[in-house]
């Protein structure tokens, strides 16, 4: 098979399995960097950890929501990353991974992943925002509702980010922006 036959196999998966189960179709960074080859859309990145109480309450209440899981699958690539994982990572001709882990840590407090520097988080859960090109936008941090996260979702998906050079700018979109994801 052609590398064009199949990531469209893998779209057409992808789709299915948005259509059948109504969760977000988390997939890894290394996944959503080749889909964006046939079919260029942003990446939403969860950045979490096992042992982090905002991430379970976000992955429970933010991330089955219906609106939140229908505008990612229909907008993005959804990336789900272990903040403090073993894995490794590869993203824009770089490998990263995880020297410190310790095994006997997996699901306390761990040594952050080489990836989650790179990508200049500090605190759990984040949402990281990449282009249609997989490169970053911006980190989003805390625990969010789906009412506060359509806000960024949407924000990021228009590109009105790129007009926006101040806080005032910024407050001004806020202020305007009508939420109509249910909560």
């Amino acid at each position: 098979m052609t590398t064009k036959i199949l990531y469209r196999l893998l779209f057409f998966f992808v789709l299915v399995q948005s259509a059948v189960a109504q969760e977000i179709n988390w997939m890894t960074i290394e996944e959503a960097v080749a889909l964006q080859k046939n079919e260029p859309r942003k990446i939403f990145m969860d950045v979490y950890t096992n042992w982090c109480g905002p991430c379970k309450m976000l992955d429970k209440n933010t991330f089955h929501n219906p609106d939140v899981v229908d505008y990612i699958n229909t907008n993005y690539y959804a990336v789900k990353f272990n903040a403090e994982g073993n894995s490794e990572v590869s993203y824009k001709g770089k490998t990263f991974s995880n020297p410190n882990y310790d095994p006997a840590k997996a699901n306390r407090r761990n040594s952050a992943h080489e990836f989650t520097r790179y990508l200049r988080v500090t605190a759990y859960p984040t949402m990281v925002f990449f282009d249609e090109e997989a490169n970053f936008i911006a980190p989003i941090s805390g625990y969010m509702k789906p009412r506060q996260i359509e806000l960024y979702l949407k924000l990021f998906k228009s590109d009105k980010y790129k007009e926006m050079t101040t806080q005032e700018q910024f407050n001004a979109y806020y202020k305007a922006f009508t939420p109509s994801f249910k909560e």
